[in-house]
């Protein structure tokens, strides 16, 4: 385990939480110190539920060390039954309460209690919050589906021509990113499809319909951090085939309906015409033109970053030029699809290292989680987040999904416009010399008075500074040439050049020398 600072996933018991609060008719107890309920405000501060995580913590504090700690976690889950009266319930520890031992499975089991227990064995010191999820779901779906298992070795017979096909959705939990919209897109593909839903789980399913899973002609597979291990197993002992492309992107969502319609034995062009993208033709119009070969880094969860670098270079014409994930148990995944760019993939969740990674690359835009919105902004990068950890504002009241044609829609514009278009630099660099329009020109909106506001007095250099190659003034005509909003990029870039050379001097042959070393 590493101390920091910030954190790409929690630990694997805020995974369990995610299942658990997604579900309906489940409880969770929880062994864990006071401290460890400050899990609840991810729920209800950053998803902003209108309700509290099905949790009961055992809250037990320095104290009851000394004494029955063993007690006090039965005492929990017997109140919790008889208060929620769940339909099943789910124990276990925190990282904290782990090293105590208590063993919350073996206590629960012993309890008697009239509705099934899912033990949750939780390595906090050697697992994060997605492993969590993925177990946790894997647990449950073992626990409630088994009694409902074929004999070994069935193999699922044709579904009859006069009976809808039907399928399981799998992924989608609570604080999970962009969830919620997604599966209202697939959901609208899979009618225009004719496909019937059975069950989604674990958001919004109960024991019960985890139970029936098996019933189904196959499942979708959404997030496959989260269920993947499920999905697996649902394929071994019921011969449930899984749809596991990501419609992520315009060409991602049209094969994941030509797969979709394979198995389910039906046309795919009503879904395939159902819902216009106007993704395709924007990125192809003469001001998106403009955009082709700009350099974007891209780090998130595996689905979402193979995904973003896939839509990134084969439907925006970017430059992928850095692809990473914090998901070491999809390392191999991501590095085949690295492999593809040219790239080495950045498999890490130590946030300083990403950071000095994007500062190490200067790309024109930064595709990632939260984290790298904080390094993006503080590098003066644009960027767009395509995937957890998100904060507050990443759960929008509005319907934005990404998958699907619509959210091909919600790429295009979300990832291009925190870049300049094509004709507002041409705009720009036409008006440069206007009056009221260059570098030391105040907002047009502030009045007259801003222009003869004080100006701020410069501030000294620090003393431990490293004095950079002089500019000559031929070089530094040259840079005023450039548009304002990427001069401070190329002179960086610049300065970095010379230094790394050991000039003493930067001369117009510099500046070019340097933009050629950076465009290659």
């Amino acid at each position: 385990m590493q101390l920091t600072l910030w954190t790409y996933e929690g630990p694997p018991h805020v995974g369990a939480m995610r299942v658990a609060t997604a579900m309906r008719d489940v409880h969770y107890v929880l062994h864990a110190p006071q401290g460890d309920t400050y899990a609840d405000l991810l729920f209800t501060m950053i998803e902003r539920l209108p309700r509290r995580p099905p949790v009961t913590y055992t809250t037990f504090q320095a104290r009851d060390l000394g004494s029955d700690t063993a007690t006090l976690f039965k005492d929990a889950a017997r109140e919790a039954y008889e208060r929620f009266r769940p339909a099943a319930l789910l124990v276990g520890a925190s990282c904290t309460a782990e090293l105590i031992q208590d063993d919350p499975g073996g206590l629960a089991l012993a309890l008697g209690l009239p509705v099934p227990v899912v033990p949750l064995e939780l390595p906090a010191y050697q697992k994060k919050e997605n492993w969590g999820a993925a177990e946790t779901f894997y647990r449950v779906v073992r626990s409630l589906a088994t009694p409902h298992a074929p004999p070994a070795g069935f193999k699922r017979p044709p579904r009859p021509s006069d009976r809808r096909a039907t399928c399981n959705i799998l992924g989608p939990t609570a604080l999970g990113f962009r969830h919620r919209d997604d599966l209202r897109a697939v959901r609208e593909m899979l009618d225009l499809l004719g496909v019937e839903v059975a069950v989604v789980a674990p958001l919004g399913a109960s024991p019960a319909d985890i139970a029936r899973l098996g019933e189904a002609d196959f499942n979708v597979l959404l997030y496959a951090e989260t269920a993947g291990q499920a999905a697996q197993w649902l394929t071994r002992t019921f011969d449930q085939p899984c749809v596991r492309t990501v419609p992520i992107g315009v060409r991602a969502t049209r094969a994941f309906i030509e797969e979709v319609a394979a198995l389910a034995g039906c046309d795919p062009q009503p879904a395939l015409a159902g819902v216009p993208s106007h993704s395709s033709w924007y990125s192809r119009s003469v001001d998106s033109t403009y955009l082709t070969g700009k350099r974007v880094f891209v780090f998130g969860d595996a689905t979402h970053a193979i995904a973003a670098a896939r839509v990134a270079a084969e439907e925006l014409g970017f430059t992928v030029v850095g692809l990473g994930s914090y998901s070491r148990e999809f390392a191999r995944e991501v590095r085949e699809a690295a492999r593809g760019y040219g790239v080495e993939a950045l498999i890490s969740d130590d946030y300083l290292e990403i950071e000095a990674k994007v500062a190490e690359l200067q790309p024109e835009l930064v595709l990632g989680t939260q984290m790298e919105r904080h390094v993006a902004k503080r590098l003066k990068i644009p960027c767009a987040v395509i995937s957890a950890p998100v904060h507050v504002q990443d759960f929008p009241a509005r319907y934005s999904p990404q998958m699907g044609f619509e959210g091909a829609n919600v790429l295009f514009d979300t990832w291009v416009h925190p870049l300049m278009m094509g004709l507002e630099e041409h705009l720009l660099t036409m008006f440069r010399g206007d009056f009221e329009f260059h570098d030391a020109a105040p907002a047009s909106h502030l009045g007259s008075a801003a222009a003869t506001a004080p100006a701020a007095p410069a501030q000294a250099a620090p003393a431990d500074a490293v004095a950079s190659a002089a500019w000559t003034p031929d070089a530094e005509r040259e840079l005023g040439k450039i548009p304002f909003f990427v001069r401070g990029k190329a002179r960086r870039n610049t300065e970095r050049y010379a230094a790394e050379r050991a000039l003493s001097q930067i001369t117009v042959e510099t500046l070019y020398d340097a933009k050629a070393h950076f465009s290659r």
